[in-house]
């Protein structure tokens, strides 16, 4: 064929050829026999005068050499399920010896052999199931590779991992707090509605109870806070052991309607309601008080008839005394009708002791109210002084204040047949000050 017009040559050699534009790979040695078909004949024909570019039996083949450092093999994304395990071998255009392979901010488990570029990863679910590595997450990891020799002659890229799983794991609601509370009346119960969430994510909460609450905060998505106080009056009378169960629910749902129900059980006790209690205590002391007063100014009263009436009868007494010494005196005077007088004067003396007791009779009864009356008012106030409150959530204070309405309630049946003033024109000041005078206590104050 060659002296058919056709242009020939022989190669006993495989080297990489470059010529007119295309590539021969020769792999095996060998007597290999191109022809260039129709390419010389043409030439000649269009162009009779041209420089001849054949190729000819023992010419010099030109090799083209790739001098830029390039990563030949590198897969921009990888994808990888868990228990897999991931072996990739990086390929450079140049020898590989004298060189070094390193990565930057890889994952936990990716390594890289510094010598060949091998990339090797045996992903565990034991670094998922610590939080050391998560799904659906693209983590960017850099790698590169560097002349030992020429530090100018280096490569810094990166390309993108991502792990997956085709477990669908379950998302939980979780309570931040026991599944069991006890908690009184008046207390604040508030804690967190916390998710764990899965393969999928939980997108919305939803909370019934198996009794209606009031002043409630509604708990709609994750870490919400769930805030309630039991009112005084949530424990009833009918409750067995003064204590009721609240049982709440939460149930999460992710997008599929797949559900997870939270329980919490609240043990409510019964407590006393201090606010109450304290005002309770406060207006029975108050009403002690007034009575006091009351008391006060009906022993007033009394006082001071007991008071009159004793001044009319030591006037009487006097003047009875004072008319018979007279008449003594008298009838030993040597004056017949002076005698005369002294003998009739003892009797008027004597006379005036019906008069007294119909004029001003003993006011004995007055009297003995007037000394129970005083006795109640000091009992009283003994009680009040001895019931006061220790601190406003004073544990006795229930006690303390029935021991207030006992003492008033006996006190006024011992006194109910004695008149109560209700009015009056004297201030308390007033009342105290003559109450707690020093001739009134040495009045009334027990005689031994």
């Amino acid at each position: 064929m060659c002296g058919m017009g056709f242009s020939c040559f022989v190669l006993t050699s495989a080297p990489n050829v470059k010529s007119m534009g295309i590539y021969f790979n020769i792999r095996k040695t060998g007597i290999i026999f191109i022809i260039l078909l129709f390419a010389g004949i043409t030439a000649h024909a269009q162009n009779p005068v041209h420089q001849d570019t054949t190729l000819k039996a023992g010419d010099t083949i030109p090799v083209i050499t790739d001098t830029i450092l390039r990563i030949k093999n590198l897969n921009p994304f990888f994808t990888l399920h868990v228990d897999s395990t991931l072996q990739y071998n990086l390929e450079i255009n140049k020898d590989e010896s004298g060189f070094y392979w390193f990565l930057r901010n890889s994952p936990v488990g990716l390594r890289i052999n510094k010598d060949n570029g091998v990339l090797s990863f045996k992903v565990e679910k034991s670094f998922f199931l610590s939080g050391k590595l998560k799904y659906d997450q693209e983590y960017r990891v850099h790698v590169g590779v560097q002349n030992l020799n020429d530090p100018l002659e280096k490569i810094d890229t990166f390309f993108t991992i991502v792990f997956y799983n085709t477990d669908i794991i379950a998302s939980k609601v979780k309570p931040s707090v026991n599944s069991t509370l006890i908690v009184d009346e008046g207390d604040t119960v508030s804690f967190k509605v916390q998710c764990e969430n899965g393969s999928f994510p939980i997108e919305h909460i939803t909370f019934f109870a198996n009794t209606p609450l009031k002043n409630y905060s509604v708990v709609t998505r994750c870490n919400d806070d769930f805030i309630w106080s039991p009112t005084y009056d949530f424990v009833k009378d009918t409750d067995s052991g003064k204590v009721k169960m609240l049982t709440l629910n939460f149930i999460g749902a992710n997008r599929f309607m797949i559900r997870d129900t939270a329980t919490v059980r609240i043990i409510v006790k019964d407590a006393l309601n201090y606010p109450l209690a304290i005002q309770e205590y406060y207006l029975q002391v108050r009403n002690i008080n007034t009575y006091i007063l009351q008391l006060k100014y009906s022993f007033l009263q009394l006082d001071k008839r007991v008071k009159k009436v004793k001044s009319a009868r030591t006037t009487f007494d006097i003047t009875g005394s004072t008319t018979a010494l007279t008449g003594s005196i008298l009838s030993s005077s040597s004056n017949q009708s002076t005698q005369k007088t002294g003998k009739i004067l003892p009797s008027v003396g004597v006379s005036l002791v019906p008069i007294k007791e119909a004029v001003a009779p003993a006011k004995v009864f007055d009297q003995n109210q007037a000394s129970l009356i005083r006795s109640s008012i000091k009992r009283l106030d003994y009680v009040v002084r001895d019931n006061g409150l220790v601190g406003e959530r004073d544990p006795d204070i229930s006690r303390k204040t029935n021991k207030l309405k006992e003492e008033l309630k006996q006190i006024q049946i011992q006194l109910i047949d004695i008149p109560i003033d209700i009015s009056n024109n004297m201030t308390e000041e007033e009342l105290n000050g003559y109450f707690n005078s020093p001739k009134v206590n040495k009045k009334y104050r027990l005689k031994r």
